[in-house]
């Protein structure tokens, strides 16, 4: 069993790569929805017997990808006997403008955490928003719901922003800690 369990659905691979990042600072377990969106099997026992799920999804227009969606609706049978009840949950997004109604996608993952009686974990993580910032400054998107990352829609995922990665990673360590300290 693993603490942590990173379950995501990447569209074009760029989410992958923020799901990697998160994975290699937390030490937690990659769980990738498939593109029909679907769990690979022994997926829902991975997720019984973790003590936090992180979400992840591209947000395309604005929401959840329809692949995640179906997890999140699949995961109907868990919530009836609440059985991610009080697990730690957490989540992140990634889109190709620097605000691309994530915020919409992160609602959603805490409103599916809530329903699941499960403790959500915010980043804390402090904007990075003075006159010093740069795009590679780590939180420079600003995110305390959840961590929020942004692909140029034109980039492969070889030139996705390193601050993103490296706040993806201190994400992961964040999770890491919380995890710790709650034993």
């Amino acid at each position: 069993m693993t603490d942590i369990v990173i379950v995501f659905h990447s569209g074009y691979g760029h989410t992958a790569q923020v799901a990697q990042a998160v994975a290699e600072a937390s030490g937690g377990a990659l769980l990738a929805i498939d593109a029909e969106g679907n769990l690979p099997e022994g997926g829902w026992e991975q997720l019984a017997a973790t003590k936090m799920v992180v979400f992840g999804s591209p947000t395309y227009m604005g929401m959840a990808s329809w692949q995640f969606k179906k997890f999140a609706d699949a995961s109907s049978k868990p919530w009836f006997g609440q059985a991610w009840k009080d697990k730690l949950a957490a989540g992140f997004t990634n889109s190709a403008t620097m605000n691309g109604d994530k915020h919409s996608t992160l609602h959603y993952m805490m409103t599916l955490a809530m329903q699941h009686s499960m403790l959500w974990v915010g980043t804390g993580l402090m904007p990075n928003n003075n006159k010093a910032a740069t795009r590679d400054s780590i939180n420079y998107v600003g995110s305390s719901a959840g961590l929020m990352t942004t692909t140029p829609s034109d980039a492969s995922t070889s030139e996705m922003v390193a601050g993103d990665i490296a706040t993806a990673k201190a994400f992961g360590e964040r999770l890491k800690a919380v995890v710790a300290k709650r034993g």
